[in-house]
């Protein structure tokens, strides 16, 4: 692990190849050995665990969870990083590297990674599926969210992201990061940053912060969702002009569904006074109004 990822290592294995981190994929390698070991020990693996890694660089991360994770599956979009992991990961028999988009398009993931995840949860008994990442900024929002509404539920998140999104997850009611990103992540899970990190624990340096953030889902809280697909658009689509009032963000959005009186009731009943702003409400309030709409219109998609 010491020789793997060093900034040292790093600049001489990709001048061998004749590469250079392409920004395209958001390539910025952890260069910070104790940070790399922060996240492993943050995603808590044991041999129950089918890790999913989105961004298999060098492979010392992966390297690192294979010898705790019952099953490692690895997507590398690049495919000279691609070569250069398969050759430090030999060893490891239970490793799996796929060579591909990790993403079918930014609301879906790539099938062929869901069902390699799918074969690999089925082989170990009383399996849990954990994300453990150092994401691509480009990708981070998109795999998150996404990979709650899989058909292999995931235990636990573990990845670096940007500390902006980080925030995000975490924000509350009445700050500016509050948003639809956070209200789906906390109607689901629990959430944490971790650590905050500085540009200079990467190479190549990036513009900006960045952060480890753990989300464990709480199964308590996804079961009180009745319908998560259309609390997610909700969601979403009230979100949209989050300084607006509420009142003129549910007109918009549901206006081939509903009229303005019947969205003044739904209001009424929840004692929303006509300048309720989206960004005021708390998470399980939302909930609660989402399941009003539903109700009157349950045909409604984004």
């Amino acid at each position: 692990m010491s020789e793997r990822q060093t900034k040292s290592f790093l600049m001489q294995r990709l001048r061998e190849i004749g590469v250079e981190p392409a920004s395209r994929h958001g390539q910025n390698f952890l260069i910070d050995l104790n940070l790399v070991q922060m996240i492993v020990d943050s995603a808590e693996l044991d041999r129950r665990d089918v890790v999913l890694e989105v961004g298999t660089g060098t492979g010392s991360l992966t390297a690192m969870m294979a010898q705790q994770a019952a099953q490692v599956v690895t997507v590398e979009i690049d495919g000279h990083l691609y070569e250069l992991a398969s050759e430090q990961l030999l060893e490891f028999d239970n490793v799996t590297m796929l060579h591909t988009d990790a993403l079918k398009n930014k609301n879906h993931f790539n099938p062929e990674v869901l069902d390699t995840l799918g074969g690999r949860l089925a082989a170990v008994p009383d399996s849990r599926l954990k994300l453990v990442a150092n994401l691509p900024y480009n990708v981070a929002t998109p795999i998150l969210s996404n990979l709650l509404s899989c058909e292999h539920t995931p235990h636990s998140m573990v990845a670096t992201i940007q500390k902006e999104v980080a925030e995000r997850i975490v924000a509350q009611p009445w700050t500016k990061d509050y948003s639809a990103l956070s209200v789906w992540m906390q109607a689901q899970c629990d959430c944490e940053i971790v650590r905050v990190m500085a540009p200079s624990v990467f190479w190549p340096r990036p513009k900006v912060d960045s952060a480890i953030i753990r989300i464990v889902v709480n199964e308590e809280k996804r079961n009180s969702i009745p319908d998560p697909t259309y609390f997610h658009q909700f969601v979403r689509s009230i979100f949209l002009h989050r300084r607006k009032f509420l009142r003129a963000n549910v007109v918009a959005a549901m206006k081939k569904h509903l009229n303005k009186e019947q969205v003044d009731q739904l209001m009424d009943e929840m004692d929303f006074g006509p300048d309720t702003r989206t960004e005021q409400l708390a998470v399980e309030t939302l909930l609660a109004f989402t399941e009003k709409v539903r109700a009157v219109a349950p045909a409604w998609k984004l």
